[in-house]
């Protein structure tokens, strides 16, 4: 299963309702924290595996010596008694271990089936003919990368009338699911920026995340509680900032929809603790 790997670093920014750096820290914590939890699961997941195969080729060989036992001796009254524990203790062992594979997968699956669900979802409401949208699932969660030109004009944080046809689609999505937060994430090119009240594309990157987080909010009816603004500058390229083109494709917003997911990993470190025991 592919690491999360999700950095997240707000600037704080004094004409702007941003969150905390603190919060983006300690989110940034937490995600890694499940995410290692994630691969712990999946790394006990696979060992009940290969434990429930071990049993099985055991179990096998019990019979086959069971078999030929009764062939031998023509009377049931040879199966030995040890050989009839050790079958009955693997049996009951192949049982528990079955019950716990399965508790796991139905977790992974339920999570996998949601997120798969709301992207199914998007890409049949905001459509995939847009070269200017992408939506896809990444290390778990869901990612809508919406490019600048889409949303903002050159050197602008206003948010474009078209943009807000996408984003009220978005809002549709996070509305039906208020267990779920979604963090805006905003990148430029590496073109500094000059004029107005912002210093740089630090200050550019933040207030382009949080008038989108206002329009979700003012206008969408999003809750405050689900939007996280983040602002990442342009120290996070997808390509090299040598030509116009690949600026173009550098400066875009990310919205990023990640299910509350406490619940479900309280459910898979439950079920690990059972595994232990």
């Amino acid at each position: 299963m592919k690491k999360i790997v999700l950095s997240l670093l707000v600037l704080s920014f004094s004409m702007t309702s941003c969150v905390s750096k603190k919060k983006f820290t300690d989110l940034e914590a937490k995600q890694k924290a499940t995410q290692d939890l994630l691969n712990t699961a999946t790394v006990k997941l696979n060992t009940c595996l290969t434990e429930r195969e071990a049993l099985a080729n055991q179990i096998d060989f019990l019979k086959k010596n069971n078999s030929d036992l009764i062939n031998n001796m023509g009377n049931l009254t040879t199966l030995t008694t040890k050989g009839a524990e050790n079958l009955e203790k693997s049996l009951e062992s192949l049982k528990e271990k079955d019950l716990k594979i399965s508790r796991l997968q139905d977790a992974l699956t339920k999570k996998d089936s949601v997120t798969l669900a709301l992207v199914t979802s998007l890409k049949k409401d905001v459509g995939m003919d847009d070269p200017d949208i992408n939506i896809n699932v990444e290390k778990g969660v869901i990612m809508i990368s919406i490019a600048d030109n889409l949303l903002f004009k050159s050197g602008s944080y206003d948010v474009s009338d078209k943009a807000k046809g996408v984003l009220a689609k978005v809002a549709k999505v996070i509305n039906s699911k208020p267990d779920f937060e979604c963090m805006v994430e905003s990148h430029t090119d590496n073109v500094p920026y000059k004029g107005g009240v912002l210093l740089d594309n630090w200050d550019l990157s933040v207030k382009r995340a949080t008038s989108i987080v206002r329009v979700l909010q003012s206008d969408l009816g999003v809750s405050p509680k689900q939007l996280i603004p983040a602002g990442r500058s342009s120290y996070i390229p997808l390509v090299d900032n040598d030509s116009p083109a690949n600026r173009a494709k550098n400066r875009r917003t990310k919205i990023i929809i990640m299910p509350k997911i406490d619940q479900f990993y309280d459910m898979i470190e439950k079920e690990m603790k059972n595994m232990s025991k």
